[in-house]
């Protein structure tokens, strides 16, 4: 089954004294999610919203709110986000190696959509288990930059992660051929965060990413609506050739 293409402009691109007005905006260019950066100060340096923005911002759309939580403890906040209107509950696999299995199904019965995420640098193979589970998670989230903060520029070298699992050579000296995260999960989202914009769309788009995460590159540009066409029309081209 082909996956299709999910525009998600970041959030934390926007203008926060005006987020309803600023997610209306991007919903009107053709925006098909709305990703929310949950920090926690802890896991990464940065601190952002929580619920109670979620909530709020809740009110005034109807939208995919595609939140990607970037704290230690998950768990804690799969009620309260539930509560607030969160659609899909990303969590990261760097810190839930424990209790997946149990932060899937809370996530799953507050009616969210499951995905975990992955830091560059963690190898890709962690999550597998997580895709391959009895109850799996339903969106693998590939960072491209270093979470914490938005406007970094892209990390090309984190496309591999896309295109083919990691094994460091720094330890085994060479690289071991598998399967691409494509090629073996066909119809799964596969999500791809930082940097991204109309020169590194076509990479990440190639790599097999169906959901595509931009910030700066589309708040700040002239004309939000054509990157987003662009990024949509990169990622279709790229998954009909495929």
């Amino acid at each position: 089954m082909a996956v299709t293409a999910k525009i998600a402009p970041s959030m934390l691109s926007s203008d926060f004294a005006n987020l309803a007005s600023e997610a209306e905006r991007m919903l009107n260019c053709g925006a098909d999610w709305l990703h929310m950066d949950i920090m926690d100060g802890h896991f990464v340096p940065n601190l952002t919203i929580g619920a109670p923005v979620i909530e709020s911002l809740r009110k005034h759309t109807k939208a995919y709110l595609d939140c990607h939580l970037m704290v230690t403890n998950p768990l804690d906040y799969v009620e309260p986000m539930g509560k607030a209107g969160a659609s899909g509950f990303t969590f990261h696999v760097e810190v839930s190696k424990d209790n997946w299995q149990e932060l899937v199904q809370r996530i799953k019965s507050k009616d969210m959509r499951p995905g975990v995420a992955l830091k560059p640098g963690t190898p890709i193979e962690e999550v597998y288990p997580l895709v391959e589970g009895e109850n799996p998670v339903e969106m693998v989230l590939v960072m491209t930059v270093k979470p914490g903060f938005g406007g970094q520029k892209f990390m090309p070298e984190m496309m591999d992660k896309v295109t083919l699992p990691f094994i460091s050579c720094l330890f085994l000296c060479y690289f071991l051929e598998v399967r691409t995260l494509r090629k073996k999960y066909p119809s799964l989202d596969i999500e791809v965060d930082g940097g991204l914009g109309p020169s590194t769309i076509e990479m990440a788009a190639s790599a097999g990413a169906n959901c595509i995460v931009a910030g700066s590159s589309v708040f700040g540009a002239a004309e939000p609506a054509n990157v987003i066409s662009l990024m949509r029309k990169s990622v279709n081209d790229n998954q009909k050739s495929s």
